[in-house]
């Protein structure tokens, strides 16, 4: 079916009617909302418009002109019929037509429920529009006004949907978890600022997906690692070969307690940022040029020699950067026992990072969250929504198959294909 409402410029007779209702609805003091609401004229109105438009391509002929030539076949009159939308219940006209062939795409045949606004909604939410700003956009585009409580309505719908996500089984092994954490502005008395900890695994096919999301105070040790990691075991997760974090405090022990044959890894690019923070910007270019060579070293022995050379050059200079990287070591170094396919893997938590990207933008045009909820929904709705012909942290991992066939012969057969 064609796209009429690509083709329709924004002045077509949808928009002109509109804005006849809203005028209509000025001075008639009629209401938005209600089954004989303003929001519920405009969905009938464009309903309508919708199944006539499928009508007439389906006959070949708009309504009112005669076919170009015989078809045996006409409109036969309409059959009316309530579905629900997201504004109410509208009473539509169905057309029909002499041969019983017209299938309606808008309004199927036997639906009772129609799609589509809140989505729009739903999705003008996920990309960072506060409440305020969807009711500016709709009145700009629809001419329409919408309350903030139908709009909250609305996207609060997809909080039973993001708690059943949140409690879905998942797959017995992952090769690569990847921890890392944000933080957003939560108000729980008084704004602050809150970390929220996001888990990506990477299971035996290659398949990037978000295991879950669980806010904190930022205060959190092994006990809350260890609640955090059970809930991902009960939901399934019974093995995990490489575990790479951000040096959160008290999860690499508990990683260790849950499954004990995991590798717990550093990310060393949050390693390579973190010693940024220690030096004066001048300095980034050769700093990140040194680092590089410990952290591209074919060997552990080669990476303690360019240390040693790193510290006998920044040492004077940068003292709390050596005592950076000397206390992450322990868990740096398992990095360099792997082959490069699976080294490129596990390098970075950039998966994840470009994740994050995404949620600090949603994040950022609200200031703050009312709510933990709040907070989750909107990052929930983010992962929902992957962007278009653009790389997103769910999908295939790339080069896995190389990954793959180091991995099966580091970890043997703990990697399973099932």
């Amino acid at each position: 079916m064609t796209n009429h409402a690509e083709d329709e410029p924004q002045g077509g007779l949808e928009v002109q009617l509109a804005a006849e209702l809203v005028e209509k609805a000025k001075a008639e003091g009629v209401s938005l909302v209600g089954p004989d609401g303003l929001l519920a004229g405009i969905t009938k109105t464009v309903l309508q418009a919708a199944l006539e438009a499928e009508m007439a391509e389906h006959l070949g002929y708009e309504r009112g002109e005669r076919p170009a030539e015989p078809t045996g076949n006409h409109r036969n009159g309409s059959s009316s019929k309530t579905v629900s939308t997201e504004v109410g219940p509208v009473r539509i006209e169905v057309p029909r037509d002499r041969a019983g062939e017209f299938t309606p795409q808008i309004v199927p045949k036997h639906a009772r429920r129609i799609e589509g606004f809140d989505e729009a909604i739903v999705s003008l939410y996920a990309k960072g529009l506060t409440t305020g700003e969807i009711r500016a956009h709709l009145a700009e585009i629809y001419q329409v006004e919408v309350s903030r409580d139908l709009i909250s309505r609305v996207t609060d719908k997809v909080v039973a949907e993001m708690e059943a996500w949140r409690a879905r089984p998942l797959d017995s092994v992952y090769p690569v978890v990847l921890i890392d954490a944000l933080y957003v502005k939560i108000r729980e008395g008084q704004v602050a600022n809150r970390p929220i900890y996001v888990a990506l695994g990477i299971n035996c096919h290659g398949e990037r997906d978000v295991l879950g999301l669980w806010v904190g105070t930022g205060g959190e040790g092994a006990k809350h690692w260890m609640t955090v990691l059970a809930e991902l075991r009960n939901r399934g997760v019974q093995d995990v070969c490489i575990a790479c974090c951000d040096g959160l405090k008290g999860l690499p022990e508990a990683i260790e307690e849950i499954w004990p044959q995991a590798t717990v890894q550093q990310c060393v690019v949050h390693l390579v940022r973190s010693s940024l923070r220690y030096a004066s910007k001048v300095h980034w270019s050769r700093l990140t040029r040194d680092l590089r060579q410990i952290y591209t070293a074919p060997t552990e022995a080669a990476a303690q020699q360019r240390f040693a050379e790193f510290e006998a050059e920044w040492g004077d200079r940068y003292p709390a950067v050596i005592r950076l990287w000397r206390d992450a070591w322990p868990t740096f170094t398992p990095f360099l026992a792997f082959p490069a396919e699976i080294r490129k893997v596990i390098y970075t938590t950039n998966a994840i990072e470009s994740l994050n990207a995404r949620f600090r933008q949603a994040a950022r045009r609200r200031g703050h969250f009312p709510t933990e909820q709040a907070a989750l929904k909107v990052l929930y709705l983010v992962i929902r929504q992957p962007l278009k012909n653009r790389p997103n942290v769910t999908g295939k991992t790339p080069g896995w198959k190389a990954a793959l066939n180091a991995l099966a012969l580091h970890y043997g057969d703990r990697i399973t294909l099932n």
